[in-house]
């Protein structure tokens, strides 16, 4: 089942870039007493996720951040090192850059995309959402293209 809009974000254990390497990152943590958006990518490195999805939140960090946002976040199912990559070569630096290496909390989500038939595995559906102290405030989800889950849709629901 899909989260929706008035749901809490589940609590799940991912893995971010710290300063010795992949650290644990709890979504209870991430979520807990802040407002944050989280937009999810199939891939890092992938065209449209590098040429699209990225590059606008990157240009907009500063005017989500002034919107009352205490972090901005990226997902993918990739490790923490491809993750800790793409956001040096993306200079995603205001971004905290999240590994769902096993899609634990995509699957949670039910924002899973089945991606097996072109030798990718399960990935994340592209997506992005709003949530203040874990409830989901704002869910878009992209069948196909970057309008929902863009920068410039977030920037307008906030």
């Amino acid at each position: 089942m899909t989260i929706s809009v008035g749901d809490k974000i589940p609590d799940v254990t991912l893995k971010t870039n710290g300063a010795n390497g992949p650290e644990d990152i709890s979504t209870g943590e991430l979520f807990a007493g802040k407002r944050v958006v989280l937009f999810a990518v199939p891939g890092a490195f992938t065209p449209g996720c590098s040429n699209t999805h990225m590059p606008g939140f990157v240009i907009k960090a500063d005017d989500i951040l002034a919107k009352g946002i205490d972090t901005i976040a990226c997902m993918a199912v990739n490790d923490a090192f491809v993750m800790d990559a793409w956001q040096k070569d993306q200079n995603a630096q205001q971004i905290k850059m999240l590994a769902d290496g096993n899609a634990e909390f995509t699957q949670a989500l039910g924002l899973e995309l089945d991606a097996t038939g072109g030798g990718m595995g399960i990935r994340s559906k592209r997506f992005a959402l709003i949530a203040n102290d874990g409830v989901v405030e704002y869910l878009g989800v992209d069948a196909k293209g970057v309008q929902e889950s863009s920068a410039e849709t977030v920037l307008e629901q906030l």
